[in-house]
């Protein structure tokens, strides 16, 4: 007997509770439902708010499993009821949940992964500041340390990523009246976590999380005809003093496009750099990281080779170098850096700086 295909996964995505995640995935269910589509909650998370609870009114709800954990009794999403029901299609809140202990999996990402095998197509919520990556970022944000999280690939694997956006005014207007917390909670919220700059952080995060999903998605369907949404500047350095001046200019540039950094050091192979050089390179490093950008190093005897290897592999969109002053001849001989990476890279924009020193 044939497995059965893989269930598509569809993930509606949010910057923070309240932006009506949950209630699009029901919306959107009871909308196949009307088509025939076979329709079931496997769980569903209201939080109180009347308008979602309307919302499911007419799907069956698959009966939750009871637990007992620490002398209480519990209730947790039954994934084997959900794979006997056969359904077409199951909506499961809260993805990045934590199973209470005795439960066979310990989040409820993993139930989702088991449900997908089983060739049941899902719906499912979650929250921007539950990705993984994104765990240091959100408490640089907000001062709130995430401890349910899933890891990065659930977006990468998904079918579909929506993100479920709205103004961080419109957010703060729904928590006011009641729609998000209860009437304790809400002052608290407002000077916390839903205060306007962590909302407005938390939207851009959203925004682009999704955007490079989409754009990570585009580049493996049609790799010949991509084209980056963001903007994506590499710094070549090289151990020349005037690195860190290059370097500097080029977070510049990052920063005026709204763009990523990232530092190219490609060192010669068996080379060993002196301890000066060896200094440079990790001053660099940690300029890199001041900068919020990622710093790249590779041994190789091909620079241009390297940094078009590294362009490729990141995406990269601008690449910013340091002006040489070679001779003629050489550049008769070999060509310059600046023409070879031309022709090996003809839809990235390079800059050359001129650093006032050779490098």
């Amino acid at each position: 007997m044939a497995s059965p295909r893989r269930g598509k996964h569809k993930i509606f995505i949010g910057m923070a509770p309240g932006v009506g995640k949950t209630y699009r995935m029901l919306e959107e269910g009871q909308q196949l439902k009307q088509e025939g589509f076979d329709v079931v909650i496997g769980l569903l998370e209201t939080h109180g708010r009347e308008d979602t609870a309307q919302k499911a009114i007419g799907l069956e709800r698959i009966p939750l499993k009871e637990m007992i954990w620490q002398g209480r009794s519990l209730r947790e999403m039954d994934t084997q009821g959900i794979i006997d029901r056969r359904s077409q299609l199951v909506l499961v809140d809260e993805l990045a949940h934590t199973n209470i202990p005795p439960s066979e999996r310990e989040k409820r990402y993993q139930d989702v992964e088991v449900i997908l095998e089983a060739g049941i197509d899902v719906f499912s919520t979650l929250n921007i500041q539950h990705l993984e990556s994104l765990n240091d970022l959100v408490y640089k944000i907000s001062g709130i340390v995430v401890r349910e999280r899933v890891p990065d690939r659930l977006l990468d694997e998904a079918d579909e990523v929506v993100v479920i956006d709205v103004t961080p005014e419109t957010l703060q207007e729904r928590l006011q009246d009641g729609k998000i917390y209860r009437p304790e909670k809400i002052n608290q919220a407002l000077q916390n976590f839903f205060k306007r700059q962590n909302l407005v952080a938390l939207r851009e995060l959203a925004l682009r999380e999704v955007a490079d999903n989409i754009e990570e998605s585009s580049r493996h369907d049609q790799l010949a005809s991509h084209c980056a949404i963001h903007e994506r500047v590499l710094v070549c350095i090289s151990t020349y003093p005037n690195s860190i001046q290059l370097l500097r200019r080029g977070a510049r540039i990052a920063s005026q496009m709204n763009g990523r950094l990232f530092v190219l050091f490609v060192a010669t192979p068996n080379q060993f750099l002196s301890k000066p050089e060896a200094l440079h390179v990790e001053t660099c490093q940690h300029l890199t990281q001041e900068f919020d950008g990622e710093f790249i190093r590779r041994e190789s005897a091909r620079v241009v080779d390297a940094i078009a290897q590294v362009a490729e592999t990141y995406r990269i969109t601008q690449i910013v170098l340091g002006e040489t002053r070679r001779s003629r001849w050489h550049l008769f001989l070999r060509g310059s850096i600046v023409q070879r990476l031309m022709r090996s890279l003809p839809s990235v924009d390079l800059h050359i700086i001129a650093t006032g020193q050779s490098g």
